[in-house]
C-alpha cells in the first residue's frame, strides 16, 4: 500500500473561520525543529504529513487564521463554499489518488462536469459532439471551426507568444471566440503579450476543439470532495497534527536566514525558529524579500518584474433553490468584467446541502487598486447580477453578498518573464537549507493534484542523516513540470 500524502496550493488574500480545534492541538510553541514549513497551503501540509510520519519534527508557519489557502473552504448560509472555481481531474497519478483515498474515503466522489461557455452570444456545454455544435452554434461559426479544426489538425507548429500558440492549437475562430478574450480578461494583456507558457496554463486552456469531433474540456469527468474542496486541506491539517507536526496559524514571517545544515526564520511576533531545512511555498519575489542575507541585485530586480493577477470573489446567495443545472459558466466576452460564475453545491453530491437557497461564487481578475478592487459589495454584486442578465442566465435572487479579495491568484506570463524567473530560480536553487515549490514557490500555474506530487518529491529528497539531495528533487521538480507542458 502507498506510503500516504501529499499536495498543496498556497494563498495570500482571502480570509475565513479560524480552526479553534486545531490551533488548541498545535500550541507546543516548538522553536527548533528537523523541518520548518512556509505556507499552510496544500503543498505544503502534504509535506507536513509525509515528513512528520517518517519521524520528523515539522513546524508549519501561516499569516492566515486557516489552512489551506486559496484551496480552503468556508461556511456561507449553511454550505460549504470554495474561493473560487476547483476541482480535481477524474484520472491522478496513482500515488496521489491513494493518498486522497486515504485522506477523504467515500468523501471524495467523481462527477460528470457540466460546465458551459459562452461563445457567439449563446452557451455552449463544454463536452459537445459536432452534431450538436451545428444546432448550438451560428452556421457560419460552426462551418469555419469545422475548417480550422481540420487545418489545426494537420499543422501544429506555434509561435512563441500565447496567442500564436493558441491559434495553432485550436484554430483561429475558437482562439478569438474564446481564448483572446479569455486571457485579456484574466492577465489585462493581449495574446501576443503573453508568453507561450501560458497555453496549457490558463484557465480557458482546457476549452479545445478537437479535430472537429468535440467541442470539449480536458475530461468530462473530474473528482471533488463532498464537503467541498477545503475537506483537502483540512483533512491534511488533521492528518499533519495527528503524525506530530505542530501547525502554527496567524503567523508573519519577517526574515528566513539560511545558513549551512540549517535556517533560521523569524517573525513579526518576535519568535525565532529553528530547522535543519525549511520548505517554503511563499510567493518567489516575497522569499526573495525575506531571505537575509538578500539575492544579489540582480535577482531582486527580477523579483520585482515577477507580478501575480489580483482576484475579487463574490459570493452570492441565492434565495429559491438551485440556480442551475451547471457547475460553472465561464464568460470570455469583454462585456462584462465576470470571467465566471460557478455553483458550489453542484460540484457535489452532499445531502447536508440547503435546499431552498444555493451560493454562487464569481471571480472577477483585478489588479489591486484599480475600480474592481476597490467597488464595495452592493456594486460588485450589481455587476454580477447584470452580467446573468447580459448572458441569458437566470436571474440571481440575491439575500446575501460576501466579498473575498487576493492580491495574488494566477501568475502573470508576460513575454520574457522565464528570464526574470531563471535568474531568480538560480539563486534561490543556491541555497542549501531551503526549498521552494508550489503554485507560487515555483511561479506555476499548477494544480492541486500537481502540488500533491511536488510536496511528495520534496520529502522524498530528504534523507535519514536529515540532509538534503538536491539532486533528486531536481530531478522529481522535472517529472512534475513535465506534466505541466
Amino acid at each position: 500500500m502507498p506510503e500516504a500524502l501529499s499536495e498543496p496550493v498556497p494563498a495570500d488574500g482571502p480570509t475565513g473561520a479560524p480552526e479553534p480545534a486545531l490551533i488548541e492541538r498545535t500550541s507546543r510553541e516548538r522553536t527548533s525543529v528537523d523541518l520548518l514549513v512556509l505556507g499552510a497551503g496544500t503543498a505544503g501540509l502534504a509535506a507536513a504529513v509525509r515528513a512528520a510520519r517518517r519521524g520528523r519534527s515539522v513546524l508549519v508557519l501561516d499569516h492566515a487564521e486557516h489552512v489551506g489557502g486559496l484551496a480552503a473552504s468556508f461556511d456561507l448560509a449553511g454550505m460549504p463554499v470554495d474561493y473560487g472555481s476547483h476541482r480535481l481531474p477524474a484520472r491522478l497519478a496513482p500515488d496521489v489518488l491513494a493518498d486522497l483515498e486515504e485522506l477523504l474515503g467515500p468523501d471524495l466522489q467523481t462527477r460528470r462536469r457540466s460546465a458551459r461557455v459562452r461563445v457567439a452570444d449563446r452557451w455552449v456545454p463544454l463536452e459537445r459532439p459536432a452534431s450538436d455544435l451545428r444546432r448550438l452554434l451560428p452556421h457560419p461559426l460552426f462551418t469555419a471551426m469545422i475548417w480550422d479544426a481540420t487545418r489545426t489538425a494537420l499543422h501544429r507548429s506555434g509561435g512563441d507568444d500565447y496567442a500564436d500558440a493558441m491559434r495553432a492549437r485550436v484554430g483561429r475562430r475558437i482562439y478569438e471566440a474564446v481564448h483572446e478574450p479569455y486571457a485579456r480578461k484574466i492577465w489585462n494583456q493581449p495574446g501576443s503579450r503573453l508568453d507561450a507558457e501560458a497555453t496549457g496554463r490558463i484557465v480557458g486552456a482546457d476549452i479545445t476543439w478537437r479535430a472537429g469531433r468535440k467541442y470539449r474540456a480536458a475530461g468530462s469527468e473530474y473528482r471533488y470532495p463532498r464537503r467541498g474542496f477545503g475537506q483537502i486541506a483540512s483533512a491534511l491539517a488533521d492528518a499533519a497534527v495527528d503524525a506530530g507536526a505542530e501547525i502554527r496559524l496567524g503567523t508573519e514571517i519577517d526574515a528566513v536566514e539560511p545558513a549551512f545544515g540549517s535556517v533560521t526564520v523569524r517573525t513579526l511576533e518576535g519568535a525565532s525558529l529553528t530547522g535543519r531545512h525549511a520548505f517554503s511555498t511563499l510567493p518567489l519575489p516575497r522569499l526573495a524579500r525575506s531571505t537575509r542575507p538578500g539575492p544579489p541585485l540582480g535577482a531582486i530586480e527580477t523579483a520585482t518584474r515577477l507580478r501575480f493577477r489580483g482576484m475579487v470573489l463574490v459570493f452570492l446567495v441565492h434565495e429559491g433553490g438551485r440556480w442551475t443545472a451547471h457547475d460553472c459558466h465561464h464568460i470570455p466576452g469583454d462585456d462584462t468584467p465576470v470571467l465566471r460564475i460557478s455553483e458550489p453545491a453542484n460540484y457535489r453530491d452532499n445531502a447536508d446541502d440547503p435546499v431552498g437557497h444555493t451560493v454562487l461564487c464569481a471571480e472577477l481578475p483585478c489588479a489591486v487598486g484599480d475600480e474592481i478592487w476597490t467597488a464595495g459589495e452592493a456594486d460588485l454584486a450589481d455587476l454580477v447580477v447584470a452580467a446573468a442578465a447580459r448572458t441569458d442566465l437566470p436571474e440571481i435572487r440575491v439575500v446575501q453578498v460576501q466579498v473575498h479579495r487576493s492580491a495574488m491568484y494566477y501568475p502573470t506570463y508576460t513575454l520574457g518573464y522565464d528570464r526574470d524567473l531563471h535568474g531568480l530560480d538560480s539563486w534561490l536553487r543556491g541555497i542549501p537549507s531551503v526549498t521552494s515549490f508550489g503554485r507560487f514557490g515555483l511561479f506555476f500555474h499548477d494544480n492541486t493534484h500537481h502540488a500533491l506530487l511536488l510536496a511528495r518529491e520534496a520529502v522524498n529528497a530528504l534523507r535519514p542523516d536529515g540532509a538534503f539531495d538536491h539532486l533528486q528533487w531536481e530531478r522529481g521538480r522535472e517529472r512534475v513540470e513535465a506534466l505541466l507542458d
